[in-house]
């Protein structure tokens, strides 16, 4: 494998980044996010991933989720459009909302999506998520029970094949379970992981984690902020909401292939800032995922924004 270099991931360039707001601008030019989420139990995911986007300052979103879910996700997240999808009798998302997806595209549209937070792998999810892969034809981010929906399908190198750009962000158990290998706390090995992963789906690549790498294609970027603090249930479906909404406020002005590495790394540096500054006023043990975006807007701040 040819040598890639790591580089660091710097204050200075996330800020370059986010250019000042134009007075005369409208929730249009910041892009409209579509993220798809959440079965029943699993709402707060869907409701975390939909706030970081709005949060991260999107123009607006639209959170797609079971139809027995809507009521509370809505009631979660009054900001958030929302659209109910059929679902399956264990309340998960059905392979007949492809249909209802594809419709509400024709209509509305996204310029960016975030697919998989507390989708669960029901078969027919499965399906669902093969079908939007393949169908929907925006540029996606995608990330925790949709990678798990794609190791069940297996061939990812066919099932990526033709998809828009976009960007994993599996933890090491996923990627370990996407490549079928055991993947070691070790550097080298988790960025050749990231590379072969890369490789293979396309795309940019987030292996979170201690030290978060950001792979796509020969360039490497690793991440210096975030500790102990996100080790937490629900901050995954927080960054991947955030590079969501950074990546469709980027890709707007700027085409979403050459934005795609550039909004993974905003996500993981302005993720990993909230949680230290979080961690700081409440300490490692105490932070909640959802609390995170209570420390975005310093975090822009601080970068400069």
């Amino acid at each position: 494998m040819k040598f890639m270099p790591t580089v660091k991931i710097t204050k200075a360039e996330i800020a370059k980044l986010f250019p000042k707001r134009r007075l005369d601008s409208n929730k249009g030019d910041y892009g409209r996010v579509l993220v798809i989420a959440g079965s029943r139990g699993m709402t707060g995911a869907a409701v975390l991933a939909a706030r970081a986007a709005l949060k991260s300052g999107a123009g607006l979103v639209t959170l797609a989720v079971p139809e027995s879910s809507q009521p509370i996700v809505a009631a979660g997240l009054p900001e958030a459009i929302t659209l109910p999808l059929p679902e399956t009798k264990t309340g998960a998302i059905s392979s007949r909302a492809i249909k209802t997806v594809l419709d509400w595209k024709s209509k509305r549209g996204a310029d960016a999506m975030l697919i998989g937070p507390g989708l669960g792998t029901d078969k027919d999810t499965v399906k669902f998520v093969v079908a939007v892969i393949q169908k929907l034809g925006i540029p996606f981010v995608i990330d925790a029970d949709a990678l798990n929906c794609a190791v069940l399908i297996g061939d990812l190198e066919k099932l990526f094949a033709g998809a828009p750009p976009h960007i994993m962000t599996p933890h090491p158990g996923e990627i370990s379970r996407l490549l079928k290998i055991v993947i070691p706390r070790f550097a080298f090995v988790r960025k050749n992981a990231a590379n072969s992963l890369s490789r293979l789906c396309g795309g940019v690549i987030v292996l979170k984690g201690f030290r978060t790498l950001v792979v796509s294609g020969e360039n490497c970027a690793i991440n210096f902020t975030g500790g102990p603090a996100l080790a937490k249930a629900g901050t995954g479906d927080v960054l991947s909401g955030l590079t969501a909404g950074f990546w469709a406020q980027l890709g707007k002005p700027s085409g979403y292939a050459g934005t795609a590495f550039s909004a993974a790394k905003a996500g993981v540096y302005i993720h990993g800032l909230c949680g230290d500054m979080a961690a700081k006023e409440l300490g490692e043990r105490s932070v909640l995922a959802g609390e995170l975006l209570d420390y975005l807007p310093r975090a822009m701040k601080l970068i400069g924004n």
